[in-house]
């Protein structure tokens, strides 16, 4: 039996869920190492959930060590289909102000080197990211924010760098030359990872700063980001109150059958060991192809 159907994950800030009730912890081991912390379980407005802090408690973790697989496997053994990540970024465009709440639609990957597929030694599997958020769960997400009196705004495209460090002013002008509407650390290799597990995924991103563009800001401090991010996290919760209970049981969503002719590699080259690593995801796709092969 499935322990929570809905998952958070916690940015910057985030690293407990208030209201939360009947909450245990889970520690889950995967076959891709430990994820980030422990797994809270517990009921959040009559709907249960798993909470897990990207960072880990004490936001202990950078955002290039993150164990994004383990994450999102932890999360999908547990029963999780749908994923709400809650993330801190800058803003590279006026109207989109700081302490704003952005639904973003699309992505641009500018991170290095990030292991960011499930689909390695052996298997090759190719999923659309056309559209790289849940259409039905960003919906459902921006329904949720515009009740709670902040300023919000629907779509837009998540720019994710590596980091640690911020950009330069040169680096922001560019993202902005790109289309880029807010920058973040972290979206990826989350979203392609969920889909990739057949998990929706959408993001609610807290506005912290205009990152080092803006003639206002002679540079982004992480002092100035946790100040806004402390009032952006607790909009957050509140939308959080409101979107678990809106979320059908059922998803009609392109994301619950992402696998379903994603699978590259013949049933019959594929290594016991990474049919065994990854039978939570393609186990019943590869019983599908057996059992037709023996008709």
């Amino acid at each position: 039996m499935a322990e929570a159907r809905i998952g958070v994950i916690g940015g910057s800030g985030l690293y407990k869920m208030q209201g939360v009730t009947e909450a245990k912890k889970v520690k889950v081991s995967t076959p891709f190492g430990e994820p980030s912390d422990a797994i809270i379980l517990g009921n959040l407005e009559g709907v249960r959930v798993a909470f897990l802090p990207r960072h880990g408690e004490g936001h202990r973790i950078g955002p290039s060590e993150l164990p994004a697989k383990a994450n999102i496997y932890a999360l999908k053994s547990l029963g999780v289909e749908r994923i709400i990540s809650v993330s801190a970024v800058g803003s590279l465009r006026e109207e989109i102000e700081p302490l704003d709440i952005v639904i973003p639609d699309q992505l641009i990957d500018a991170t290095k080197g990030r292991a960011s597929t499930f689909f390695t030694d052996g298997i090759v599997g190719h999923v659309s990211l056309a559209e790289p958020f849940c259409p039905v769960l960003s919906q459902l997400s921006f329904e949720a924010s515009t009740q709670v009196g902040a300023e919000f705004h629907k779509g837009g495209t998540y720019l994710v760098v590596e980091g640690p460090q911020f950009s330069t002013k040169a680096e922001a002008q560019l993202y902005r030359s790109w289309g880029a509407d807010v920058i973040g650390m972290t979206a990826l290799p989350e979203a392609k990872l969920a889909r990739e597990a057949e998990i929706c995924y959408a993001t609610v991103a807290i506005v912290t700063d205009y990152d080092c563009w803006h003639p206002s800001y002679q540079s982004v401090t992480t002092e100035m980001i946790l100040a806004n991010l402390k009032m952006g996290i607790d909009t957050a919760g509140k939308i959080l109150k409101l979107l678990l209970p809106s979320i059908p049981q059922e998803r009609e969503c392109a994301c619950a059958s992402a696998l379903q002719y994603a699978i590259a590699t013949d049933a019959k080259y594929i290594p016991k060991e990474k049919r065994k690593q990854l039978g939570l995801f393609i186990g019943k796709y590869l019983a599908e192809e057996e059992d037709v092969s023996q008709a």
